[in-house]
């Protein structure tokens, strides 16, 4: 029996490639994609993509994608009821498994686990323990495209700020940074790649600093 599945959709390059190599496993059966969205803003947390991109993502994999609503500011009371009440959801739908592309932050896994503990629903992490060096190009390599959507200044430049992540941008990292941003450093909107059917178009808009991180406005290209 294949294993009913749900991703954890960020709609950044590390949970596009989780995905695909769960396109890829015979075991899998996805089923769908969830994202929490800052309601006020209407965007990705700390990626700050809009939701439409996030329905272009959708449509380009060919899975249905479950908005879920957090309020701003958000406690970790509330958030953990939405969350809760959401994997309740996934239950009734014979979900079995929550997919993360997480890479080696033992924390941020220990939370996962510990959230679904008792559930019914195992965390799976298709790309753990992956040398993000070794990552990093075989996601370039393969197709993948991205652009940084947000960086954080203490830790690199804000020139990196919607650059392409490719060869180029790795090269240009500075030393210690690492070059998947697990550390936070930096995050991602991926618009191409083999998990999609088609490329999605996109264009750039203003770059602001916002809660001491720099974020750019990305859109999608008017047809």
């Amino acid at each position: 029996m294949k294993r009913k599945t749900l991703m954890s959709w960020s709609s950044g390059k590390d949970s596009a490639w989780a995905l695909y190599k769960l396109q890829q496993d015979p075991e899998i059966d996805l089923r769908g994609l969830f994202c929490t969205v800052n309601k006020e803003f209407n965007r990705v947390a700390m990626h700050a993509v809009r939701v439409e991109l996030l329905k272009h993502q959708s449509t380009s994999i060919g899975l249905p994608l479950e908005i879920i609503e957090i309020p701003y500011p958000c406690t970790d009371e509330i958030y953990g009821e939405i969350m809760g009440q959401f994997v309740e959801r996934a239950k009734k739908d014979n979900i079995e498994y929550f997919a993360f592309g997480d890479l080696y932050l033992e924390d941020v896994r220990n939370y996962r686990e510990d959230k679904l503990k008792g559930s019914g629903i195992k965390p799976i992490f298709p790309l753990w323990g992956t040398p993000t060096d070794t990552l990093s190009r075989e996601m370039i390599n393969s197709g993948l495209r991205a652009l940084t959507t947000c960086v954080d200044p203490k830790q690199i430049s804000e020139e990196f700020i919607g650059k392409e992540y490719n060869e180029s941008f790795l090269k240009d990292l500075p030393e210690g940074v690492d070059p998947c941003g697990e550390k936070g450093e930096f995050h991602s909107f991926v618009f191409d790649g083999p998990m999609f059917k088609e490329p999605i178009e996109i264009s750039l808009g203003n770059v602001v600093n916002r809660d001491n991180f720099i974020f750019i406005d990305v859109s999608a290209k008017k047809t």
